[in-house]
C-alpha cells in the first residue's frame, strides 16, 4: 500500500458535497493513508448536501499542520463556511509554505482564495467561481484536473477519478 505512511486531513462543515468529501477519503484509505476529518467541533456529525453524514475526529483548534502530509478541501457550500475560520486558513497557508499537497475541488477554491495562496498559480474549479479564482491572481483552466506544484484542483464530481489519482500520485512522491 503505497500511502501507508501518509496522514491526510480533510476539512468538513455542513452542506459539503457528499461525493467530493467521501470519494477522495475512501480512495486514499484504500491506498493505506490515514485520513482525519476536522470541523468546528470534535466528534460532531456534519451533514452533506445530499444527507450523507461525516463525523469529525478533531476540532479546527486541534489541527497541527506539521502532523500531516496533505490536506483536502471538499466542495459544496461548506467552503464558504470553512474560509471563515482563521485556523483553517492558517492550516492551508502552512501546508502551502511547506509545499505539502493541497487538494481542492469545486467551490473549495474559496478556501484557498481566503488563505491568499493563489497568486500566480494554475487552477481549475467549478466554473461558478472562475472569476473569484482569477481575481485572486490565479490562471484558471476548464480541465478535469490541474496540478501546479503541490496544488491539485478539480471542477466537479465527474472529475473525481482523475483528481484523486493525481492527488494520490503527488502524495506518494
Amino acid at each position: 500500500m503505497r500511502l501507508s505512511d501518509k496522514k491526510v486531513l480533510s476539512f468538513v462543515s455542513d452542506d459539503f458535497e457528499d461525493l467530493e468529501l467521501w470519494y477522495p477519503i475512501l480512495r486514499l484509505r484504500e491506498e493505506g493513508a490515514t485520513v482525519h476529518l476536522a470541523g468546528e467541533k470534535a466528534n460532531h456529525t456534519y451533514i452533506g448536501k445530499y444527507g450523507v453524514p461525516a463525523e469529525t475526529d478533531m476540532a479546527f483548534s486541534d489541527m497541527k499542520a506539521e502532523e500531516y502530509d496533505a490536506v483536502l478541501v471538499p466542495g459544496g457550500w461548506a467552503p464558504d463556511k470553512l474560509r471563515r475560520y482563521p485556523e483553517v486558513l492558517e492550516f492551508v497557508r502552512s501546508m502551502d509554505e511547506y509545499e505539502k499537497p493541497i487538494g481542492q475541488i469545486c467551490h473549495a477554491g474559496w478556501v484557498l482564495i481566503s488563505a491568499d495562496i493563489l497568486k500566480g498559480r494554475k487552477v481549475t474549479s467549478t466554473p461558478g467561481i472562475k472569476d473569484d479564482m482569477t481575481n485572486a491572481g490565479a490562471t484558471w483552466y476548464d480541465e478535469a484536473v490541474v496540478v501546479d506544484g503541490h496544488i491539485v484542483s478539480s471542477r466537479r464530481p465527474p472529475d473525481l477519478p482523475p483528481y484523486v489519482k493525481e492527488f494520490a500520485n503527488l502524495l506518494a512522491d
